[in-house]
């Protein structure tokens, strides 16, 4: 196993329930069951649940929708700024991931309008994160919700208008808060930059977003193993990273205890933690260097059923309902399907 493992960790350990709750227009209130002031739109998608949708995830962009009938937030804006965004001469941008304006064209044709974003959520200040934030809290009249460290990173690391802070609703790790009918919980991650996990519940269900660390740490875990549905980094296959052009200080960062996850650490985790009550593991940010698709499924497949799960590949074919558990890669470079949780 890779260097960097996972850490143990206790389960009766709980986080502060101190919280605050978001309006329709994105106005902190006190906590407790506040609705919104706006009417909530209508929403015509599939199904009446959580729903979760994926525009690209690696290292060329990162972008997601999580949504509710009410409603639902961007994880993370890393994908390509609309065309008028574009400045090509001295910021050309990289072609091989969706616009905001095709992630926005998806949605519509589920049933989701802009005005429906209620908030982005930012997990860190790496531009494949963050690289049209400000045109989609613009876009949609909404929030950036992040911590206090990750904003000032942001500000001073990377090209983003200094603006941003006019549309900056701080967070606080392990204190809930709600946007519409989600409550939301960041936890630290360990990266390069600071940088948080998310653990985001609707009716019951959990979706955890850990994304761009290296380690798992304690208090990671603890929201992590409570998923019923988790979106986990697979960044790297050990034996591709090692053998390949990345120049040996690259290759430490990756797989020091602040870079990313191996394959076979995601893996060990999520089959050690499993439940009956973990449905998707959505495996993201597979480096386009050093990982396959194949080589992923692969890892998470092989630990899964060592301790006797069926698999299923997340198609929602009838042969595949049946399953323990369903494990999905996200594109690197397109849309994932539209899938409805719960």
């Amino acid at each position: 196993m890779p260097g960097h493992k996972y850490k143990g960790f206790t389960n009766d350990g709980r986080p502060l329930k101190i919280s605050f709750d978001v309006d329709g227009n994105d106005t902190p209130v006190n906590t407790g069951t506040v609705e919104p002031t706006q009417s909530a739109p209508h929403y015509t998608g599939v199904g009446k649940g959580l729903c979760f949708m994926s525009f690209g995830s690696g290292s060329s962009g990162n972008c997601a929708y999580l949504g509710t009938p009410r409603g639902g937030i961007l994880i993370d804006a890393g994908i390509r700024e609309p065309v008028k965004y574009h400045r090509k001469k001295k910021n050309p941008e990289r072609q091989d991931v969706p616009t905001l304006d095709e992630a926005f064209a998806m949605l519509e044709r589920n049933g989701i309008s802009s005005d429906m974003v209620k908030g982005v959520l930012l997990t860190h200040a790496h531009q494949d994160h963050m690289r049209c934030l400000y045109a989609a809290v613009s876009r949609c009249h909404c929030s950036v919700y992040c911590t206090m460290g990750v904003m000032a990173q942001m500000l001073q690391r990377c090209r983003i208008s200094s603006r941003i802070r006019d549309h900056h609703v701080p967070i606080f790790k392990e204190i809930p808060f709600r946007i519409l009918d989600m409550e939301i919980t960041a936890f630290e991650t360990m990266h390069d930059v600071k940088s948080v996990g998310f653990s985001i519940e609707y009716e019951g269900e959990r979706f955890v977003v850990a994304t761009d660390m290296g380690t798992i740490t304690e208090r990671a875990a603890y929201y992590m193993s409570r998923a019923n549905h988790l979106m986990i980094e697979c960044n790297y296959d050990l034996k591709m990273l090692e053998g390949g052009h990345y120049p040996q200080m690259l290759k430490d960062r990756v797989k020091g205890e602040k870079g990313h996850l191996d394959n076979v650490v995601a893996a060990q985790f999520v089959a050690d933690n499993y439940h009956e009550g973990l449905h998707y593991v959505f495996m993201c940010h597979l480096s386009k260097d050093n990982n396959t698709e194949e080589i992923a499924t692969a890892a998470m497949t092989s630990a899964l059923e060592a301790k006797g799960l069926s698999v299923g590949n997340g198609s929602n074919a009838a042969s595949q309902n049946s399953r323990d558990i369903q494990i999905c890669v996200l594109p690197r470079y397109t849309s994932s399907g539209f899938y409805v949780l719960a």
